[in-house]
C-alpha cells in the first residue's frame, strides 16, 4: 500500500480527493493533508508518502517551491501538480523537476486516475529494483517469521526459506517474547538486531502489528525463564531511554509448539491495559495454571459488538447483566477466573471502540481496569463491566453532532451488504454529495469509502468465525460482488487474506 499526502489552500479540493477517488482501488492510501507548502514541508519530514499531489499557487509557499525542497529530502517521491491556470513557464519548470502530471482545474479525473496508475506502476519497479538491498532482506525475514508464528506456511518452506536468510532454528526448545513500544520501535529494533550478532540462539523481527518479537531458542525448557531475563536486560541497557512492554510466552517445543508460545505472548501484553506497572508480563504467571471452561465464560461478542455499533445502550447493558448473571451460577469458578472474564470484555470494549473511531482511547478504561483488581465482589464486577460498556456508547454518541449523519450511519449500520454511494445517500437526505462528504469525514474521521469498506470487512470477520459459508458467498452478503476487490480490501485491512484468516480460526 502506497501513501498519498494532499496539498492545497482550498480545503473543498482536499475534501473531494478523499472521497471522489477510490484510493484502495490503486493500491493506494491517504497519509495526511495540508493547506500550504509551508505546511505540507513540515508534515512531510515525519509523515510517510509516496505520491504528493499538490496545487501550484499557494500562500507562504509555492507548489514548485515545495517541490524543491521535498527533492532534496525525500527524492523518491512522486509529483502531481494541480493548477487553475495554463501557465506555460509553470508546466515547464514542473517537468525539468520531474513531476509525473500537471493537471488543471477542474480536475479530470480520468487523467488524475491514469496519472495515478502511472505513479504506482513506477514504484512498483522501482521496489522491485530495491529486493537486494538489507531493508527488503530484513523485510523478507519479518514476513517468513510472521508465517510461521501464526502457522501460515508449510514445514519444508520453513527450513527451505530459513536456510537462505541465514535463520537458525535448530535448539529443541523456544519461548517468546513481544516488546511493545510506540515511539522506540526503531530504536529497539536496533538494539535487538545487535544482540542477535553476539548471541547465535536470539532471533528477532517486527511482526505485523508492529510489535518486536524475540525468539529464544533453548537446549532446555527449564532455562526459558532465565535466558528471558538475562536478554531483557540486556536490551534495556542498550536503549537510551523511553518505557518498554515486555510480554513472555510459553515455554515450548520448536516443531509443534513455537505458534502456542508466540500467541500466549502475544495474549499477555493485553494485560498492560489492566495497570500501568509491572513492565514484564509472564503469561504462565497470568494464568496461574487455571483450566476455566472457556465456552461457559464466553460472551456473545458478535452481538454486543453490533449493539456497540448501534449505539443500543439500554440493550447492550442488559446483555452485560445477563452475563454476569449466568456466570454466578457456573460451579467450579474462582474469583480469578471471573476476573480475567471481565478484563477481556473490558479489552474487548476498548478495541471495538478503537476499531469504529480509528484512534485509541485508554484513558476511558484505565480507573475501571484498576477497579477490577481491586474488586471483591461478583456484583462490583459486573457494576464496573457495565460502566465500561455504558462509557464506550457514550463516546460514540458523542462523537455524532449532525442528525443527518447519524442517518447515515445507521443506514449504513443497516444495509451495509447493498450498493451505497455518498450521491445515493445524497439524494435520499437532499444534500449536494460533496458536501455530504466533506461533513462525513469531519464528524467520523475518515471518508465514507474508508468507513464503509471497513465496516463491511468487520462483517466478513464475524462471518468467516461464525458460518461454514464459502469465501465468495460471505464477499456477496456484505456488499462485494467482486471477489478479486473483496479480497484486495480484507487483505487491506486485516493483513492477510480471508481464506488464510479463516485457517487460522
Amino acid at each position: 500500500m502506497y501513501r498519498v499526502f494532499l496539498v492545497d489552500d482550498e480545503p473543498f479540493i482536499i475534501d473531494g480527493l478523499y472521497d471522489v477517488v477510490d484510493w484502495s482501488r490503486y493500491g493506494l492510501e491517504i497519509s495526511g493533508s495540508a493547506e500550504n507548502g509551508r505546511e505540507a514541508l513540515e508534515a512531510l519530514r515525519e509523515t510517510p508518502a509516496d505520491i504528493v499531489i499538490t496545487d501550484i499557487s499557494m500562500p507562504e509557499m509555492t507548489g514548485l517551491q515545495l517541490i524543491r525542497e521535498l527533492r532534496e529530502l525525500k527524492p523518491e517521491l512522486k509529483f502531481i501538480v494541480l493548477s487553475g491556470f495554463n501557465e506555460f513557464d509553470y508546466i515547464k519548470e514542473g517537468l525539468r523537476l520531474g513531476i509525473e502530471n500537471y493537471l488543471l482545474k477542474p480536475i479530470n479525473f480520468n487523467e488524475l486516475q491514469e496519472t495515478l496508475e502511472t505513479a504506482v506502476a513506477k514504484l512498483h519497479a522501482e521496489g522491485a529494483d530495491r529486493l537486494i538491498r538489507g531493508h527488503d532482506i530484513r523485510i523478507l525475514r519479518d514476513n517468513i517469521l510472521s508465517r510461521w508464528l501464526s502457522g501460515r506456511i508449510a514445514p519444508s518452506e520453513l527450513a527451505e526459506r530459513a536456510d537462505l536468510l541465514q535463520l537458525r532454528l535448530d535448539k529443541p526448545y523456544i519461548v517468546t517474547a513481544v516488546i511493545r513500544t510506540s515511539e522506540l520501535l526503531s530504536e529497539a529494533s536496533e538494539a535487538a538486531a545487535q544482540m542477535e550478532e553476539e548471541h547465535p540462539n536470539l532471533v528477532s523481527f517486527v511482526d505485523l502489528d508492529g510489535d518486536l518479537v524475540l525468539l529464544l531458542l533453548l537446549d532446555r525448557p527449564e532455562d526459558g525463564k532465565m535466558k528471558a531475563l538475562e536478554a531483557f536486560s540486556d536490551l534495556r541497557e542498550r536503549m537510551a531511554f523511553g518505557k518498554i512492554r515486555i510480554s513472555l510466552g510459553s515455554v515450548e517445543h520448536v516443531s509443534t509448539g513455537a505458534q502456542n508460545s508466540y500467541a500466549t505472548a502475544k495474549k499477555a501484553q493485553e494485560y498492560f491495559l489492566v495497570l500501568d506497572p509491572p513492565d514484564l508480563m509472564d503469561y504462565e504467571q497470568l494464568t496461574d495454571g487455571q483450566t476455566a471452561n472457556e465456552h461457559d465464560l464466553m460472551a456473545d461478542w458478535p452481538e454486543l459488538a453490533r449493539l456497540i455499533a448501534a449505539k443500543k445502550k439500554a440493550e447492550l447493558l442488559h446483555r452485560v447483566e445477563e452475563l454476569f448473571i449466568r456466570i454466578k451460577s457456573l460451579e467450579g469458578i474462582t474469583p480469578s477466573m471471573i476476573k480475567s472474564m471481565a478484563i477481556e470484555l473490558m479489552i474487548r470494549f476498548k478495541m471495538e471502540l478503537r476499531d469504529i473511531k480509528q484512534s485509541d482511547h485508554p484513558e476511558l478504561y484505565q480507573a475501571g481496569f484498576e477497579r477490577v483488581i481491586q474488586a471483591e465482589s461478583l456484583e462490583e464486577l459486573a457494576s464496573i463491566a457495565a460502566q465500561a460498556a455504558a462509557v464506550t456508547v457514550d463516546s460514540l454518541l458523542r462523537d455524532v453532532k449532525s442528525p443527518i449523519i447519524a442517518q447515515v450511519l445507521s443506514h449504513v449500520h443497516e444495509h451495509y451488504n447493498e450498493a451505497l454511494s455518498l450521491k445515493t445517500l445524497s439524494g435520499q437526505y437532499n444534500i449536494h454529495p460533496v458536501y455530504l462528504g466533506h461533513l462525513f469525514s469531519k464528524e467520523t474521521g475518515e471518508s465514507f469509502t474508508e468507513y464503509i469498506n471497513k465496516y463491511r470487512i468487520d462483517k466478513a470477520k464475524e462471518m468467516l468465525k461464525d458460518t461454514s459459508l464459502k469465501v465468495h458467498e460471505i464477499a456477496n452478503r456484505v456488499g462485494y460482488y467482486e471477489s478479486g476487490y473483496f479480497y484486495k480490501q480484507f487483505k487491506k485491512y486485516v493483513g492477510i487474506s480471508p481464506t488464510d484468516y479463516k485457517g487460522l480460526l
